[in-house]
């Protein structure tokens, strides 16, 4: 695939003055790298999805249906949608890395506040401003690692990065499905907001000193509106961001919930063992890994059409009325729809070398608002027409992306 400049954008060398080649893989600065970045990861997507996993628990304490409880994941990922574009002139200003510390330090305090909100439009309200502080992670993560590793290892360090993502949502919906099946889910997303500022920490603490941008206090917002509007002109990019809008809706809309659907009849499972779905997430951090891995022997389009292939199957098997099939499908589309996003992301940059964090945020700009509309509007279709339904119009919103990436990629 080609990997030229879109037309359009400032030149490269407008925000990046140095000739700094990045950290080769393997090197000391490339481990600390895709440390930090995993910490930052847990300390985003843990707080971010923190109350996914108490949802029935959130539904039943505060007298909401399922899709008005839901809510307080959609407007925090609203808010993370609304938010990355600004984050991403912020960090041309200031810099990657202090961009994304005083991010992850607000959502961290904001997060503690959650469980202390006396009445659910409260919530609501935090939730929005929490999804606003952690829009700073992705909105710079991506960019940040195409100006500090080496171009040829940055697919692989993309990977890795969404693989740490996936742990970090994972930690967050386990820790909080016990605790809130013990103690209720004011203790639980208070729980998950003090393992996030733990993992802040480590991420400030390991974090390497940036070489290969150089913050410019002169970029106002004309060169800023030029770099935006270049990445909105290209056919392949806006390829990536339908495919993020509609890939991460139906994602969402699954595991928000496929727990109701567990603990209606037949199956009649217990919050704690629905929280243990998560776990499906470890086959999106081998799959996002792995995925990468294979770009380079069968290109980025046909490992992302693949990707979507999986998830269409495993989305599938999950109407199957058979607690197995349901568990396996969704291991399946999991692990699928990791692999077809971490391409996705990773491939936004080199697009769009000279404004990568406005490709970069205009990704996980469709990225989050998918996740929000149709994580929303699935509960929907959930409550008046059953899991099969809704299941049915994730697979099929999967098939348009895959028939727009094979057109979009040629």
């Amino acid at each position: 695939m080609s990997k030229t400049p879109v037309a359009g954008l400032p030149r490269s060398g407008e925000l990046n003055t140095s000739d700094w080649a990045g950290h080769p893989k393997g090197s000391p600065g490339y481990r600390r790298i895709l440390l930090a970045l995993a910490c930052a990861g847990v300390a985003t997507f843990a707080q971010l999805y923190s109350t996914q996993a108490v949802l029935p628990l959130m539904a039943e304490d505060l007298a909401v249906p399922a899709s008005q409880a839901a809510l307080t994941v959609s407007l925090a990922t609203i808010g993370l949608a609304a938010a990355v574009l600004p984050w991403s002139f912020v960090a041309d200003r200031i810099g990657r890395v202090r961009a994304m510390a005083i991010a992850i330090a607000a959502a961290t305090i904001l997060g503690l506040l959650v469980p202390l909100s006396p009445f659910f439009e409260a919530v609501l309200v935090l939730r929005f401003l929490e999804g606003a502080a952690l829009g700073g992670i992705p909105a710079v993560a991506m960019a940040f690692l195409g100006e500090e590793v080496h171009k040829s290892h940055t697919a692989m360090a993309a990977g890795s990065y969404i693989a740490g993502t996936t742990l970090g949502g994972l930690s967050g919906r386990l820790l909080a499905g016990p605790v809130g099946e013990a103690l209720g889910w004011r203790a639980a997303t208070g729980a998950v907001a003090v393992m996030a500022a733990t993992a802040a920490l480590m991420f400030v603490l390991l974090v390497p000193r940036p070489q290969g941008f150089s913050p410019s206090r002169r970029a106002g917002l004309r060169p800023a509106m030029r770099a935006l509007v270049g990445a909105l002109r290209e056919r392949r990019l806006l390829a990536l961001y339908a495919q993020a809008f509609f890939l991460m809706g139906g994602f969402v809309a699954v595991y928000n919930y496929l727990g109701f659907h567990l603990e209606r009849d037949p199956f009649g499972l217990p919050t704690t063992m629905v929280s243990l779905i998560f776990l499906a997430y470890l086959a999106g951090t081998v799959s996002s890994r792995w995925a990468a891995e294979l770009t380079s022997r069968w290109g980025r389009r046909r490992v992302l059409t693949a990707g979507i292939a999986v998830m269409i199957t495993g989305i599938l098997l999950t109407t199957v009325p058979v607690l197995a099939a349901i568990l396996t499908g969704l291991v399946i589309f999991t692990a699928g729809f990791f692999a077809a996003h971490g391409i996705g992301s990773g491939w936004t940059g080199d697009l769009a070398p000279a404004a990568r964090a406005q490709a970069a945020s205009l990704y996980n700009l469709a990225y989050y608002l998918g996740s929000s509309v149709l994580g929303w509007a699935g509960g929907l279709v959930y409550e008046s027409f059953g899991w099969v339904w809704m299941a049915g119009g994730v697979a099929v919103l999967a098939t348009v992306m895959a028939a727009v990436a094979v057109v979009a990629h040629r």
